[in-house]
This record gives structure tokens, C-alpha cells and sequence, in this order.
């Protein structure tokens, strides 16, 4: 998520940065969001000083032994009213919130824009790409004459993914021992065995949700917590 700071100082200067990608200028929208979570947290505040005051005064008409039964059916009435203030403030923040979820990164200063990869700036260049005097495959082609199976890992779960066999699936393990043993040995990293599943908050402080809830699968549960 931007930092709303960022947003509420300058947002006319960050919705221009995030158009150079290719997006809708959405400042409008943010605009209309914020103005009314604002108003309603305002409303809340001075319905709830309102609230301490008259609770006080009530205190001291007791304390006096005056009758504070009017004031205390108004007192009623606001904290209804402040309840369904706060359950629309809540609501207004909500829906904030998922519209920051949703903007991306802003692009630094030096990123050209642009509709698509069309416009990426090429900043250097390593080596010689290499020529061949033949029709190069892809690595599909290339891994189902080794082993590597697309249809049933397709049946199973879905698409992007695949079933190695044999030398194909110890190639696999091997490149991966490989990297883990050059970044621990030579590169000062440290090994870490972390859980495959992750609560929902973990997925959204990392700004993989809401914007990549249609890439990722669910596990349904009835707790709470996940």
C-alpha cells in the first residue's frame, strides 16, 4: 500500500506518476474516498466529545440531585447515533484501504512511460545474444521430449504448472540444492524452511492482495484467523 501520508500531502503529483504506467488518473476517486472518510471521522470526534460532555453533565445533576432523565433519553439517542457514525466511518475506511491496496508502485522519476513494454528503455546490454542455425524451441517443447508432462499437471491443478519425470525431475532438485548451497556458502545468505500457507494479512502487507487474488489459491477454513 502507498503511504496515505504521501497521498494526503501531494495527491495530484503521485496519481500523475502512476498515469506514466499506463493507468487511469484515479485522483478524483481518491479524492471523493477520502473527503468522506474525513468528514465521518470528524462527525464521530464531535459526536463523541457531545457525548462526553452530556455524560458528565449527567454526573452532576446527580450529584445535585436534580432530575436527569431528559438528558439521559438524549443521551440514549446519541450513542445510537454515534454507533451508526462509526459503523459508516469503518465502512468509508474500508473502502480507502482497498482502493490503496489496489494502486501499484510509483515509478521512479527516471522510468519513461507508457502503455506497455513497448515503451521500456533498454539501459545496457551484457554480452552477444546468441544465433543459431536452427528454429529454437521453447522450453516446453524442449521438456516434453525430456520428461516433462503439461496435461496432467493441468488436470490437477490447473494451468501453469507440470509433472517431471525421471532424469527431467533430479535436473530439477539438483538446480535447486545448487542455488541454496552457492548463496549460503559464497554469498553470506542464510537457509530458511518458512510455511507454504500464509494468513491473508501476511499476502496483503506483502502487496500480493488484493491486486493478485485471482493468481493465488484459497484454502477455505472456518477460523477466523486465516
Amino acid at each position: 500500500m502507498l503511504n496515505p501520508k504521501l497521498l494526503r500531502n501531494d495527491p495530484d503529483a503521485v496519481f500523475k506518476r502512476l498515469a506514466r504506467r499506463g493507468g487511469d488518473d484515479r485522483v478524483a476517486a481518491y479524492r471523493d474516498l477520502e473527503e468522506r472518510r474525513k468528514a465521518l471521522q470528524v462527525e464521530v470526534e464531535r459526536a463523541q466529545a457531545v457525548l462526553n460532555e452530556q455524560s458528565r453533565e449527567i454526573g452532576r445533576r446527580k450529584a445535585a440531585g436534580a432530575d436527569g432523565a431528559e438528558l439521559l433519553a438524549e443521551v440514549e439517542e446519541l450513542k445510537k447515533h454515534l454507533k451508526r457514525r462509526r459503523a459508516e466511518f469503518s465502512a468509508a475506511q474500508a473502502a480507502l484501504d482497498e482502493f490503496l491496496l489496489g494502486l501499484p508502485n510509483v515509478p521512479h522519476e527516471s522510468v519513461p512511460g507508457g502503455a506497455d513494454d513497448s515503451a521500456n528503455l533498454e539501459v545496457r546490454r551484457w554480452g552477444e545474444a546468441p544465433a543459431f542455425d536452427f528454429a529454437p524451441q521453447d522450453h516446453v517443447a524442449l521438456g516434453e521430449r525430456l520428461g516433462l508432462d503439461m496435461a496432467a499437471a493441468t488436470a490437477t491443478s490447473g494451468a501453469r504448472y507440470c509433472v517431471m519425470y525421471g532424469a527431467l525431475a533430479e535436473l530439477q532438485r539438483a538446480l535447486i540444492r545448487f542455488m541454496l548451497e552457492l548463496h549460503v556458502t559464497e554469498h553470506g545468505y542464510q537457509e530458511v524452511y518458512v510455511p507454504y500457507i500464509v494468513h491473508t494479512e501476511a499476502l496483503t502487507g506483502t502487496g500480493q492482495l488484493p491486486k493478485f487474488e485471482h493468481d493465488l489459491f484459497r484454502l477455505h477454513t472456518d477460523n477466523p484467523s486465516y
